[in-house]
């Protein structure tokens, strides 16, 4: 050969270019895949945060279904409590006339 490099290190040469190719595409399909499952798990997590907003706008429903509910029974227990105090003024005044005519 009139260039200087013999056959030997051409052939060489050639090899490590091969080499380097295959290396190259071995990493694209490594990055592709890379790629590929980032975007899988950004769906998923994307998708759990929206269920969790979910059961977190649910359970505060919930809880404010469950606050007005002790308000209005606490509500009632204070009417109530109310009314009995009134029967009880009643009671003890009738008792009290029944008293009188005795």
């Amino acid at each position: 050969m009139s260039s200087g490099i013999s056959v030997d290190e051409f052939q060489a040469l050639e090899q490590k270019v091969l080499r380097a190719v295959e290396i190259v595409k071995r990493e694209r399909e490594a990055r592709a895949a890379a790629e590929a499952e980032v975007a899988s798990l950004r769906q998923k997590l994307e998708e759990q945060a929206s269920q969790t907003k979910a059961e977190v706008e649910a359970t505060e429903t919930r809880a404010q279904a469950a606050e007005r509910e002790r308000m209005a029974a606490e509500s009632q227990i204070a009417a109530l409590t109310q009314d009995r105090e009134n029967v009880r003024q009643r009671v003890e005044k009738m008792l009290q006339q029944m008293d009188e005519l005795l």
